[in-house]
């Protein structure tokens, strides 16, 4: 049986873990809409399904997929994917699922945050989003494990980066922006954070992205390579629009320390050409009053930054773009006992995110 817990993680001895940490699995979510994603949805599908296999390599992962698409799910996916009947509204795992957060006896329990679809209902990506909102208790269901009901707070996995030592980066544009918890003030939300996920030290950067359609979420600015180490999007060129941003980002994180007092050690990952969808493809994208705008006048953002650390490996994200080789060398040196694993997702992009955002792990 499957508990809600009547009091807070922090309480209970629980933390949220590095991604860098051991994992039992994966989780993502299989791709279909076609508000979302262009042409049917099949070249979306075609790049999670790329995915799921690069991480499978290395760890268990399970796709959950909406009754109709079940057999088309089970016949693109390998035969060593969990496939499972769950519904939802989109893609996201990393935003839609449970945060996971484990103790010292290695017992592990899931955070139920609220979620509005980056927005709620006048700034959100799309209405409506009730199947999203189960997913998480879903998820945990089917692992039999304990839960946090924190459903009074809207929180995205995206918008967080933790080092699983007590330091958790986030972005004020998207945490404390008014479509998101209006009724919470900075302090609330910090008191929040620090009891749902057990963090000590709380580094609020300004912005995210330039253009970001989850109003500025982390993980496509930075991750934690290790305890006291982060790798963050970079480009050297004053005339790039991200280049203020990141410069801001990267003259705060060198004056800060995190929750043990240690000062950052920084990767700078240089940024592959931005992503614009041909008039054609946009035209493929199915219009509808309540969703977001993908036209081909709008610029998509592709970083290798957006990547996820799974049981000796690293999958980032490939463009065909000439950068893809220097980032793969460079993740090569942050990463020397991990196998680098690039895999093109052109097309997530294009969705709005990349390899972080439709995974979600499950610490060991």
């Amino acid at each position: 049986m499957v508990s809600t817990i009547n009091s807070t993680p922090k309480k209970d001895g629980f933390r949220m873990p590095g991604e860098y940490e051991q994992h039992e699995g994966t989780w993502m979510l299989w791709p279909t809409r076609t508000d979302t994603w262009r042409a049917g949805a099949k070249p979306a599908q075609k790049a999670y399904a790329e995915v799921a296999k690069a991480i499978s390599q290395f760890e268990p992962v399970t796709v959950c997929v909406g009754r109709e698409q079940f057999e088309n799910a089970r016949a693109l996916l390998e035969d060593e994917i969990r496939v499972v009947e769950i519904s939802s509204n989109d893609a996201w795992m990393r935003d839609i699922g449970p945060t996971f957060i484990k103790n010292d006896k290695g017992e592990v329990r899931g955070v139920d945050w609220a979620f509005n679809a980056w927005g709620g209902l006048d700034e959100g990506l799309y209405f409506p989003w009730n199947q999203d909102t189960l997913v998480k208790r879903k998820v945990l269901e089917i692992e039999k494990i304990d839960r946090y009901d924190a459903s009074d707070i809207v929180l995205e996995g995206g918008a967080i980066a933790v080092d699983g030592e007590g330091t958790l980066i986030t972005t004020e544009e998207c945490i404390l922006n008014k479509n998101r918890n209006p009724h919470l003030s900075k302090e609330d939300i910090e008191e929040k954070l620090s009891e749902y996920l057990s963090m000590d030290k709380i580094v609020w950067l300004k912005n995210g992205l330039l253009g970001d359609e989850t109003d500025g979420h982390v993980d496509e600015v930075l991750f934690f390579v290790g305890p006291g180490e982060v790798a963050i999007s970079w480009t050297d060129d004053p005339n790039h629009p991200q280049y203020q941003v990141l410069q801001t980002v990267y003259e705060q994180l060198i004056n800060e320390t995190d929750a043990k007092g240690r000062k950052f050690k920084i990767h700078k990952i240089h940024l592959p050409e931005q992503i614009k969808l041909s008039e054609e493809e946009s035209k493929e994208i199915d219009f509808d009053v309540n969703s977001y705008e993908r036209s081909s006048e709008s610029t998509f953002i592709a970083t290798y930054i957006n990547c996820y650390l799974c049981n000796g490996a690293v999958i980032i994200p490939a463009f065909n773009d000439p950068q893809d080789e220097v980032a793969v060398e460079k993740f090569k040196e942050m990463f020397p006992d991990r196998k680098i694993v690039p895999v093109y997702t052109r097309e997530v992009s294009v969705g709005g995110g990349n390899i972080h955002c439709i995974t979600q792990q499950q610490p060991k």
